[in-house]
């Protein structure tokens, strides 16, 4: 190795080390297995991993972008708290993406984004299948933005990636209330939806994007209701 490739190779190793520690922490959280409100500990972490605090630093604000963890006034980090007090306007502004997106992509999509959203929808449902809780988040977030990019309007798009980003947590309790094991009509609600678009039914995309999200709505209000003395942080 050469004096000039040297710097080059520390931060290839260092870059992977952060990812790493991002993906490790991104899962847990989302997961659950790191409770919301909980403490992040950088020296802990390094002793985890086994490497130093730069790369633990890197992969933590990484994870602050996306609005995973916090860090507070006196330097002190958290697993961002699920914001339960507010979760009605949430559920409001998810529900309106999922109506006009799917109308948006009635109208506008092209043959290509077909092909894109089936191809979408069958890892949602191979997710479903093997009971993976992650990989159906990953999946039907997947599905339902090719369906927003269909639509060709970048700002709906822009806000139902955040949106979604931000229920990623909500939608982890939305799968545990049917113990991972997704009843197969909520995958048949995806394909419904896709055979909607696909005949550019705009009326019906709207409607079957609605009653796609208020079941969920429905399904996580009667989850809190029931584990009202659920240990996580408000």
């Amino acid at each position: 190795m050469t004096e000039k490739d040297a710097p080059e190779a520390v931060e290839r190793r260092r870059g992977s080390g952060a990812k790493l520690v991002y993906d490790a922490l991104r899962d847990e959280i989302l997961d659950l297995v790191l409770a919301p409100g909980s403490a992040i500990d950088e020296v802990e972490l390094a002793e985890r991993f086994g490497m130093s605090r730069t790369p633990i630093r890197e992969a933590l604000v990484r994870l602050a972008g996306e609005g995973l963890i916090e860090t507070l006034p006196n330097r002190s980090t958290l697993v961002a708290p699920i914001d339960f007090l507010n979760i009605h306007a949430y559920f409001d502004a998810l529900t309106l993406m999922y109506r006009v997106t799917g109308r948006l992509a009635a109208e506008h999509h092209k043959p290509g984004d077909i092909v894109r959203i089936t191809a979408l929808q069958a890892d949602f449902a191979r997710a479903v299948e093997a009971q993976d809780a992650l990989a159906m988040i990953a999946t039907n977030a997947a599905f339902h933005l090719a369906i927003a990019e269909a639509g060709r309007n970048p700002y709906f798009t822009a806000l139902f990636k955040r949106l979604l980003d931000e229920g990623r947590r909500i939608l982890r309790l939305y799968y545990q209330s049917y113990d991972d094991r997704l009843p197969h009509r909520f995958v048949g609600e995806h394909e419904e939806m896709i055979a909607a678009i696909a005949a550019r039914d705009l009326g019906l995309s709207e409607q079957l994007g609605r009653v796609h999200a208020d079941q969920i709505v429905e399904q996580v209000r009667k989850l809190l209701v029931r584990e009202e003395r659920l240990d996580l942080t408000l």
